[in-house]
């Protein structure tokens, strides 16, 4: 714990460290924008002339997984804000913290608190069920008895 810094001093440091880890990360492949960018298109699995129900599952798993990593980044990069706000609020005292960042800092936390509440729903709601059963091969274990 020696080596442990202290101080405003040690604050601003760390406030400086999570602006830079913020900015280095929106500007990054993970950032939100770059992630939601990345899309691909029904066609692209097999065309689009004849049903083709693997590619039709395959495509709409791709969709939900590539949602999902749009939202954990956009989730990610209001996590370090909320730290980078909450490092200014320690740095300057809560007390002298102005009012439109008291409400970012509010409005960050309630977006978090919802996806937290969501995302424990869907656990509950999803848990050890796949989310599409296969079609497309018979039941091995009553075909084997």
């Amino acid at each position: 714990m020696g080596d442990l810094e202290r101080g405003a001093g040690a604050l601003r440091n760390f406030q400086s460290k999570i602006n830079a880890l913020l900015t280095e990360f929106e500007n990054s492949p993970g950032g939100h924008q770059k992630v939601a960018e990345h899309t691909i298109q029904r066609g692209a699995f097999s065309g689009t002339a004849l049903p083709f129900a693997e590619a039709d599952g395959f495509f709409t798993q791709y969709n939900r997984v590539h949602k999902e990593l749009v939202t954990l980044s956009k989730l990610l990069a209001d996590q370090m804000e909320l730290l980078r706000l909450g490092a200014h609020a320690a740095d300057v005292g809560f007390d002298n913290v102005d009012e439109d960042t008291r409400r970012r800092f509010h409005a960050i936390q309630e977006r978090l608190d919802v996806a937290v509440e969501e995302h424990k729903k869907y656990e509950e709601k999803h848990t050890d069920k796949p989310d599409q059963p296969r079609t497309d091969m018979p039941n091995v274990t009553k075909d084997m008895g």
